[in-house]
């Protein structure tokens, strides 16, 4: 018996509806195998088809993308409820990735720069987007804002998770084919090796024990042979876990940590600081505390965008996850 499917896009790029079907001729197999019958992104079924359907009914849900306002929460509660298993498909819907970003700033800063501040934007009277308003007699509504993104397991119970910005070719082939298998896979199992990036990449026999000054890949023709860290550009490779085949490092471009954390770490971002610290300045230690701080701030000064550099793809789950309201 075929297997039912749905599919459902929150806060994200669309880049993970574009994985799906980057699978290519395995695209023939999910068909042979399974039933697509919600899939906003290219068929057309209504919110209120999935309402009327019994409880349980998917099969599997692959949900991408984070929640930023309230339709997107109503999706996920209800598609939680009308699927035996729900799939965190994506860096977004596992951690907040990009879009978490935001949680830099307050709700009110992001309308106002959005609707009002930014350079193609005419809107003299400044006028935000509403919940709701009454326009000719009749109410218009819209999903309401939140004041932060969440990931989605911070919704609603999520069962398996499959890391990546998108989720690599590879990893969603193999997922695909242990469901048609109906193999047995234990709840909030992440779907994707749990080896460290640097385990499995081949720079790793360079992996230095003392990092020189930081530089930006702007400064340096990176060695294509070489650690990005023996080189003095930060890489995650510590602190993001394996299996995207190393496709940005191949492409001599340091790792920027879009498969996430490995199993035993809380806090990607936090991680990576901390396996940078352990490299870096190794011999300033000895000096006194002035001259040390002094040269450690210089460093630290050189990485233009700290929270874009450990928490690109993590700031929504991690320790930290939101400025705070003044």
């Amino acid at each position: 018996m075929k297997k039912k499917f749905a599919f459902y896009w929150a806060a994200s790029c669309g880049g993970c509806e574009i994985a799906v079907l980057d699978i290519n001729e395995k695209i023939l197999d999910v068909i042979k195998n399974a039933d697509i019958l919600f899939w906003p992104a290219a068929i057309d079924t209504k919110y209120k088809d999935v309402e009327n359907l019994p409880d349980n009914y998917f099969d599997f849900c692959f949900f991408n993308g984070s929640i930023r306002n309230s339709e997107q929460e109503y999706l996920a509660r209800l598609l939680r409820k009308k699927s035996k298993i729900l799939v965190a498909f994506g860096s977004c819907a596992i951690e907040g990735c990009v879009p978490g970003l935001a949680n830099l700033y307050q709700k009110e800063e992001i309308l106002k720069r959005g609707f009002v501040e930014t350079e193609s934007t005419e809107n003299p009277k400044k006028i935000l987007p509403q919940k709701e308003i009454f326009y000719n007699g009749e109410k218009m509504e819209l999903p309401e804002f939140y004041p932060q993104v969440f990931p989605l397991d911070e919704i609603c119970e999520v069962d398996y998770y499959l890391p990546g910005c998108p989720p690599p070719t590879a990893l969603i082939i193999n997922t695909m084919e242990r469901i048609f298998a109906n193999e047995n896979i234990p709840k909030k199992t992440y779907l994707a090796p749990i080896k460290s990036l640097c385990d499995t990449c081949e720079r790793n026999k360079t992996f230095p024990k003392k990092m020189p000054k930081i530089k930006r890949m702007i400064e340096i023709q990176p060695d294509p042979n070489t650690c990005f860290l023996e080189q003095g550009i930060i890489c995650l490779g510590p602190a993001t876990r394996s299996g995207c085949k190393n496709l940005c490092i191949n492409a001599n471009w340091p790792c920027t940590g879009c498969m996430g954390p490995t199993p035993e770490v809380s806090d990607q971002g936090a991680k990576m600081i901390s396996a940078l610290t352990s490299i870096l300045l190794l011999d300033e230690e000895k000096k006194n505390y002035e001259e040390f701080h002094k040269i450690l701030e210089e460093e630290i000064n050189k990485i233009k965008d700290p929270v874009g550099t450990f928490y690109m793809y993590s700031l929504a789950k991690a320790i930290l996850n939101k400025r705070r309201e003044e």
